[in-house]
């Protein structure tokens, strides 16, 4: 599928289509929305934590339509197995060959529903998918659809059945994002909207498959100024020296950081990163990729505080040549 650019304000009104397609059906979580779509331009994977029944499944399906997206959903319990992920190969009596079934992981947009209830060796299956978008059985290499992106759900951790993700699953999430109970109003606009009818039946898609790919083509060619990306190394080398934390950064955590943030330029309508940019999501792409020291545990501080206290701290870069 060829792949081509185009102009940042012309991505910005085709972002802003998406935006609005999906808070038709997801009523009251609009800065959510925004940034799971910055996440998939970004390329990247987004970790929602909340309790079921919040809407989670409903995002993801609403995007999937939204980006007109092959989408599949795997409710991750404690005997789902690593080949129910990444697939398995198969002998054929008739060829005399192993063949091989593709699993759950194959489609667009992948969601692993309750990730923290399913076993370590099964949670690793995702490690090489959601890095590499391909997945090894048997020593063969099998790439993964494009775009792909996985949207993962898990409940808060201390709930029946559940345990903390490993550091390397974490790392590889772009986004940690929190969905909450939605407000009185939007509560009602969602029973309202739901009499008779579910929205999504009749959510269609808004863009095809090549625009998606423009727009993280795009994305991925929004300018970074030298002093932007040393800002960003300087954000993630404080984490590692900082006395409330026993593991900071690491600098798959400073890409991710550096790709959010042309991504939201992009959907401002700029090709140029500017410190906003990373302001606006530096909390959900970097505070999951924390661990706090046992002093920071002691004084019920969290990682956002932390992390909100590192910035506060650092000179922001004055670029006043991009100044609007």
């Amino acid at each position: 599928m060829s792949q081509t650019t185009v102009p940042a304000r012309e991505a910005s009104a085709t972002a802003q289509r998406i935006l609005k397609n999906v808070q038709g059906v997801v009523i009251g979580k609009d800065m959510i929305i925004l940034k799971v779509l910055l996440a998939i331009l970004a390329r990247g994977h987004v970790l929602l934590e909340d309790m079921p029944g919040v809407g989670k499944t409903t995002l993801a399906l609403a995007f999937a339509r939204t980006l007109d997206l092959d989408y599949r959903r795997i409710q991750f319990t404690p005997d789902v197995l690593p080949s129910d992920v990444t697939g398995f190969s198969v002998y054929r009596k008739e060829t005399g060959k192993m063949e091989f079934q593709k699993g759950a992981a194959f489609c667009n947009l992948l969601l692993a529903d309750e990730i923290n209830r399913t076993s370590p060796k099964t949670q690793s299956a995702l490690l090489e998918l959601m890095e590499e978008s391909s997945v090894t059985v048997d020593g063969a290499t099998h790439p993964l659809p494009e775009p792909y992106c996985v949207l993962a759900t898990q409940n808060p951790t201390g709930s029946v059945g559940t345990q903390m993700l490993p550091e390397s699953q974490l790392d590889r999430f772009m986004m940690k994002l929190h969905m909450g109970y939605p407000d009185l109003e939007s509560e009602v606009q969602i029973m309202q909207a739901r009499a008779g009818e579910n929205p999504l039946d009749k959510l269609e898609a808004c863009v095809t498959r090549e625009e998606l790919f423009a727009l993280q083509e795009t994305a991925a060619s929004v300018y970074v100024d030298e002093a932007i990306l040393r800002y960003i190394a300087a954000i993630s080398g404080a984490t590692r020296e900082h006395e409330m934390l026993k593991l900071g950064v690491s600098p798959r955590g400073s890409l991710a950081l550096c790709n959010a943030a042309r991504a939201t330029a992009l959907v401002r309508g700029r090709d140029y990163v500017i410190p906003d940019d990373i302001r606006v999501i530096v909390t959900e792409t970097l505070a999951h990729r924390l661990l706090l020291s046992p002093r920071a545990k002691a004084e019920n501080l969290t990682a956002e505080q932390v992390l909100e206290d590192i910035i506060g701290k650092l000179p922001v870069p004055n670029l006043r040549r991009y100044q609007e």
